[in-house]
């Protein structure tokens, strides 16, 4: 059932605060946690998923996909596998992604391979808005076809090769598509060989590290995956942590607001998504990981932060795999930051579920603060903290979470007045964003 559109007011600035909090459950694990245990044979379980709009529209399609799920009890499920190219559906039925670019991509990748399969995939406006030109031409090499040709954005029909043969493939910046290949590698005949030069999160590979029959990992100065096709996979049991990139927004908050500290209890620290942190250091900000254990192969554990007085930051190319999601809240840092921060090879966030330059210039822009643009960087000219009771800030229906939250932010540090449309788009990430925000102090009015 689709969520009811609600706006947020905001007018307040938040006090000083010393909290203990835990965020929503990591999404991205929380999705493939599904979509793998569906392809795995026997009874897969997941504990402490995020049971948000990304990850209800995941089930659904694993669903219609004839994939047997049963909710134990609140955030915990059986995936009743049906084992590799064993998923179908109705021929010119619909799989409906919603907002979640990680099933869809994910999705694709597993069907692709699939035999018998002739699906329609959508999603909503602001997915159907994401070119999936180099998912297409990849999954291509498979041997799939796509319906219409030459045509680049959803809807569209996916029509599964019956011979899938392995391929190569050098992977880029993104772990959406590095996991499409794997996942339709599984079920090909021959190998498929990743190369890997620059990390990106690995989630996937670390769902499917105990099935060393079908995938071997080698880590040197480039890292290679190889996947050998058409193995049996073992089922998975696994138990979600906290998402680092909900994090981020109460991380930045706290550093932010004077006299403020917070421990964030139980979150993923995985090392291809802690980029955000890593920045956070070089800027000086006062942030330690605590309690650290690694589990189903995820290292995990506490996040403590206390109010820091920042310096302007360049980030490095190298670090945008590992920040992805973190960059509309960097960016918000920077703005309260004194000193010109610049932010290097970010041209990618334009192909985010709203243009992520474009929409956070026009929101930074309504507080006064400049910020220039080009093809390899993205220049803020921080003021330092600053009160914007003057100023309006209106954000209109992006479909996108993260911009959402960080404008969220921003805005109750500077006290400026700020309307927020279409704000339950935060559930495809955070349903909990609200409430633990207002346990941090918060005020907020909601408008239906």
């Amino acid at each position: 059932m689709p969520v009811k559109s609600f706006s947020v007011n905001l007018k307040d600035k938040i006090k000083p605060f010393n909290k203990i909090i835990k965020v929503d459950s990591d999404k991205s694990l929380s999705i493939r946690s599904f979509l793998i245990g569906s392809i795995c044979q026997n009874i897969s379980t997941t504990n402490n998923i995020l049971e948000s709009e990304d990850v209800k529209s995941t089930i659904a399609v694993c669903r219609k996909l004839g994939v047997k799920i049963e909710k134990v009890k609140p955030q915990s499920y059986k995936i009743y596998g049906k084992g590799l190219g064993s998923l179908h559906a109705k021929k010119n039925s619909t799989l409906n992604c919603s907002n979640s670019g990680t099933l869809a991509r994910l999705i694709v990748g597993i069907l692709s391979t699939t035999p018998d399969i002739e699906v329609n995939i959508k999603g909503d406006h602001s997915l159907s808005k994401r070119s999936m030109k180099k998912l297409i031409e990849l999954m291509s090499e498979f041997g799939t076809s796509f319906v219409p040709k030459n045509k680049f954005h959803f809807p569209l029909k996916i029509i599964s090769t019956e011979m899938p043969i392995g391929i190569n493939y050098n992977a880029g910046v993104s772990a959406q598509l590095k996991s499409a290949v794997i996942l339709a590698g599984l079920n090909s005949y021959g190998d498929t060989e990743i190369t890997e030069e620059i990390r990106s999160r690995d989630h996937t590979e670390n769902l499917l590290s105990s099935n060393t029959q079908a995938i071997k990992i080698k880590s040197r100065k480039k890292k290679l995956i190889k996947i050998h096709g058409k193995k049996y996979l073992k089922p998975i049991h696994v138990n979600i942590p906290g998402d680092v990139s909900s994090s981020s927004f109460f991380a930045a908050l706290t550093l932010l607001n004077q006299n403020s500290s917070l421990k964030i209890k139980n979150v993923g620290l995985n090392p291809t998504r802690t980029g955000f942190y890593e920045i956070l250091k070089k800027q000086k900000a006062k942030v330690r990981f605590t309690n650290i254990k690694k589990e189903n192969n995820e290292i995990r554990g506490d996040i403590v932060i206390k109010s820091s007085k920042l310096k302007s930051i360049k980030t490095p190319s190298s670090l945008y795999p590992r920040t992805t999601d973190e960059y509309p809240i960097l960016f918000v840092i920077a703005a309260l930051t004194k000193g010109t921060s610049v932010f290097k090879n970010v041209g990618d966030l334009v192909n985010k579920e709203a243009n992520r330059i474009t929409e956070m210039q026009k929101v930074l822009r309504q507080v006064g603060v400049k910020s220039v643009s080009s093809k390899k960087e993205f220049k803020i000219f921080g003021k330092g903290m600053f009160d914007a009771s003057n100023k309006k800030i209106t954000v209109p229906n992006l479909g996108d979470h993260r911009i959402a939250m960080a404008t969220f932010i921003l805005a109750i540090l500077t006290n400026a007045q700020a309307r927020i449309k279409n704000f339950e788009t935060v559930f495809t990430s955070s349903p909990s964003f609200l409430r633990i925000i207002k346990s941090l102090g918060a005020k907020f009015e909601i408008q239906k």
